[in-house]
């Protein structure tokens, strides 16, 4: 399935409901949290130290930040969309977010996303995005939660 292209307040508008996508996988590796934990000064030892964490995590491995996971967003949800005619887009807001599971290292993630609310506000679109980050093989999310955007249409 290709990226949802949406041109307009009202192609928006008849997603409400819908799944708008899946991304595609991409596998967390230990170089990608060893990146993350340089960039956010967070070296907690169950993110980056292998040998400790072999032994002493429950996981019996490294995981990944709870916070590298919310920062795959922006990557996974280009992969799902395309906004056309806009003359901006704004992260307005995380709501009902939950580390459901934690991303062991050598984990495969993805984005499914649906549409759960639109408004029309003076001109604004108010998008309501449902998220859920799977880990390839497990039943429960690594993160769920709604995101909310404002897409500003010419």
């Amino acid at each position: 399935m290709g990226k949802l292209v949406i041109n307009s307040y009202d192609e928006f508008a008849a997603q409400l409901g819908k799944v708008l996508g899946t991304s595609e996988w991409l596998q967390v590796d230990q170089e990608r949290i060893n990146a993350f934990a340089d960039a956010t000064l967070d070296h907690q030892w169950i993110h980056v130290d292998v040998e400790r964490a072999k032994e002493e995590s429950p996981y019996k491995s490294t995981i990944a930040h709870g916070y590298l996971t919310l920062s795959l967003l922006p990557y996974f949800w280009n992969q799902i969309i395309e906004v056309n005619n806009l003359k901006m887009m704004v992260n307005y807001g995380m709501d009902q977010m939950r580390f459901g599971k934690p991303v062991l290292v050598g984990s495969r993630v993805r984005l499914v996303t649906t549409l759960e609310s639109i408004e029309n506000l003076r001109g604004i679109c108010k998008a309501g995005i449902r998220f859920d980050i799977e880990i390839e093989g497990e039943k429960k999310p690594a993160l769920s939660g709604l995101a909310t955007f404002l897409y500003y249409f010419k």
